[in-house]
């Protein structure tokens, strides 16, 4: 549901499928943590929430040797991290003065839902994987 609120918002409401593509991720964050019962805090933002689930799932850079690996991990690392940061500067999320009127384009917002649902995939089929094989 909402990663289909977030497509459905990307041309008409770019600011908003911003905000849902963050939501997205931190949804997916936080049923892994709850599904592999590791605890986190209500406070916890999303990086936090997504090196928590990185580490449990061995997805984390550090974790891994080899370097194509480790970069492609690092990306997605950064992907979360600038969605997070794209939510607080040009979303809905957040009031805003005349003084910035700065409006993502859709495209910013497609690229922003698309990562988001990329990483997003990527951490819930490796959960899958994981609980299959334990």
């Amino acid at each position: 549901v909402v990663w289909a609120k977030a497509l459905d918002r990307r041309s008409s409401d770019p600011e908003g499928a911003i905000t849902v593509a963050r939501t997205l991720l931190e949804t997916v964050c936080k049923r892994v943590l709850d599904d592999l019962t590791i605890t986190y805090e209500d406070k916890d933002d999303l990086p936090k929430l997504h090196g928590k689930v990185a580490k449990a799932l061995n997805l984390a850079p550090s974790q891994h040797a080899e370097e194509a690996i480790k970069a492609i991990l690092g990306g997605a690392m950064t992907v979360v991290n600038g969605i997070g940061t794209l939510r607080n500067k040009l979303s809905d999320a957040h009031g805003r003065s005349d003084k910035l009127p700065i409006r993502p384009s859709p495209r910013h917002a497609s690229l922003a839902v698309n990562m988001a649902g990329t990483v997003s995939v990527f951490i819930v089929e490796t959960h899958l994987d994981r609980s299959a094989s334990d």
